[in-house]
């Protein structure tokens, strides 16, 4: 997810729509601060998915994710 100015949350799903609606209808007050206009996806295998996420977490340096990371 992203707005016009930065990358908010990358993330992976078996179901994209799912969990994109489960992030829309119930959003945290992180996505509150930070709505987003817009959203990519990838199609990818499941045994792939957990890399590439990590792969554009790292490139990208989505705002949501430097979030959780600080959490964790």
């Amino acid at each position: 997810m992203a707005d016009a100015r930065e990358w908010i949350y990358v993330g992976e799903s078996a179901d994209i729509q799912a969990e994109l609606m489960k992030h829309l209808q119930n959003p945290g007050s992180f996505l509150r601060q930070h709505p987003p206009s817009g959203f990519t996806f990838e199609p990818s295998t499941a045994s792939a998915r957990i890399e590439r996420q990590n792969q554009l977490v790292s490139e990208l340096e989505p705002i949501g994710n430097r979030q959780i990371g600080k959490l964790s």
